[in-house]
């Protein structure tokens, strides 16, 4: 799973040592724990996953007003630093709510592009 999920999230890039091996880090392991709830627990799609933590990373570029080309490594591990994106992690009582409104609007998306 988690090679398959590098190559869908260009943000996961973990350190590569000699012979192939690979080193995740502190905010790699944190970036995979997010796509995991994103995925498996809040039922995102990998696209739809991908576009949370793209906005995430952006919103974090945007607020740090740092230059687009400073590399998506440093955006992942400052997105996963950013206290927004830790309060979007944590299960507060509002979740629940934030969660049915998000389906509501899935659905209704949905019914949208189908017609």
């Amino acid at each position: 799973v988690l090679r398959y999920w590098e190559a869908q999230f260009p943000l996961l890039k973990p350190l590569k040592r000699s012979g192939g091996r690979r080193y995740y880090r502190t905010a790699d392991v944190a970036m995979v724990e997010t796509i995991d709830r994103l995925v498996n627990h809040e039922g995102y799609t990998l696209k739809g996953a991908e576009a949370v933590l793209r906005g995430a990373a952006k919103s974090a570029l945007d607020r740090r007003g740092i230059d687009r080309r400073s590399g998506d490594r440093r955006i992942a591990a400052e997105m996963v630093a950013t206290p927004g994106v830790r309060l979007m992690v944590s299960d507060g009582p509002d979740m629940a709510e934030t969660i049915t409104a998000l389906k509501a609007i899935r659905a209704r998306l949905a019914i949208a592009l189908d017609a």
